[in-house]
């Protein structure tokens, strides 16, 4: 088989398995069936459910956007210290996306995790690398991590 044909019938596969509602996907217990194999079937359910991924996706996202209108000083001292937590908490919430897109098989809002944690990461380094001698200073990002009067 061609790479390029294995490529293009997963995508085909892909797009199938996104159109299948999570009932069509596990069908109910047959009428016959007993309490357990009925439970088990509710529960691998719960499990396929995508919604909760795309909350959290929405959350980490948000958050994600929410940092770019950051309305303390971030300059140095307590102000950084503060933006940077929040900035650790974008990159763990993309993982935490990341981790629940990957679970539930959501592709797309998989990618937008990454991206989302490649995002918290490109921000950390704008404040961290001059201030730890790796990048250029500049008046908005200084060497110093203390504010120094």
């Amino acid at each position: 088989m061609p790479p390029g044909d294995f490529d293009s019938r997963m995508r085909q596969i892909d797009k199938a398995l996104e159109s299948l509602s999570d009932e069509q996907l596990l069908p109910a217990p047959a009428k016959g069936a007993s309490p357990a194999a009925a439970a088990q079937v509710a529960e691998q359910r719960a499990a396929v459910r995508t919604w909760p991924a795309f909350l959290r996706l929405g959350l980490a996202s948000a958050l994600g956007v929410g940092i770019l209108f950051w309305p303390y000083g971030a300059r140095c001292g307590a102000g950084l210290a503060a933006y940077l937590g929040a900035v650790v908490a974008v990159v763990v919430g993309g993982a935490w996306s990341a981790i629940w897109t990957w679970r539930h098989r959501t592709a797309r809002a998989h990618v937008l995790s990454l991206l989302l944690v490649l995002w918290g990461l490109v921000l950390a380094a704008v404040d961290v690398l001059p201030r730890a001698g790796y990048a250029k200073p500049t008046a908005d990002h200084p060497a110093t991590w203390a504010c120094v009067p």
